[in-house]
């Protein structure tokens, strides 16, 4: 059974059943069916909610939000979908910057976290371990994706396919549009608040950290998963896909959270 709620201008799906609840939160330039493979799997077991990142859907006004404004609307998410009850964070790309952030914030609301694909980019360690044509690849994708924003329109549109089709994203094309790169142009003008309260995750609680192993460079370094998976209950998994691990792999991935899910309490 699936249930549609609307939290501030936002349809929040829940589906499934169980005694804990699993918040999945994507990134660029996915929405809430990114999620598709994960929610058929659990939702026999867990209840699972899932929604369009603010900004990101289509059939809404283009606007960018800030970072607090972000993660004020995930905590109302959380408190009106799950009641009292700590949930699982499912997250990746985007999702884990924001998500990790809504944790370091408020990690009463969090029993656990399932991180995809980033750990701590962006922060100067993670910067200092790419190389020359890593930094390069990096400015280019992000710049471009800030020059659609500020430009909108059909060529801003374009532009945003253009490159969801270069970096092999499965999302379909129909639902992308530049509206979604506000993230980027925020991260390289400062406006909105800028990210600059973003800094370097010590994740409070169990996580799961599970990567694609196949991609030009890591949005990790091999030091912040190493002293993850040194903490309690918490795991570090490879699987040989790119960055959408949870589309490229989705049995394997699942499966891997499905065993991890019950040994952390």
């Amino acid at each position: 059974m699936r249930s549609t709620l609307q939290i501030d201008g936002i349809d929040v799906f829940v589906e499934g059943e169980g005694n804990e609840t699993i918040v999945m939160i994507h990134g660029w330039p996915d929405t809430y069916r990114l999620w598709d493979a994960q929610v058929a799997f659990f939702k026999e077991r867990y209840r699972c909610v899932r929604f369009t990142l603010p900004g990101f859907d289509i059939d809404r006004p283009r606007r960018a939000f800030s970072l607090a404004q972000t993660i004020a609307t995930f905590k109302k998410i959380i408190q009106q979908t799950c009641l009292a009850q700590k949930v699982v964070l499912m997250v990746h790309d985007w999702g884990c910057v924001f998500g990790y952030q809504l944790v370091r914030r408020h990690p009463s609301l969090v029993s656990k976290i399932v991180g995809v694909d980033i750990g701590d980019a962006g922060t100067s360690q993670h910067v200092r371990s790419l190389n020359a044509k890593a930094k390069a690849m990096v400015f280019v994708y992000q710049v471009w994706l800030a020059i659609a924003w500020r430009i909108g329109g059909s060529i801003g549109d374009k532009m945003t396919r253009s490159m969801a089709r270069a970096l092999k994203c499965p999302a379909d094309p129909q639902f992308i549009d530049s509206r979604m790169n506000y993230p980027y142009y925020i991260q390289w003008t400062g406006t909105h608040g800028s990210y600059r309260d973003v800094v370097t995750f010590e994740p409070p609680v169990p996580m799961l950290f599970v990567y694609g192993k196949r991609k030009p460079f890591l949005f990790h370094t091999p030091a912040w998963a190493d002293a993850l998976a040194m903490r309690p209950g918490s795991q570090v998994r490879a699987l040989e896909t790119g960055h959408w691990v949870m589309s490229e792999q989705s049995q394997q991935f699942n499966q891997i959270v499905h065993a991890w899910l019950p040994t952390c309490g």
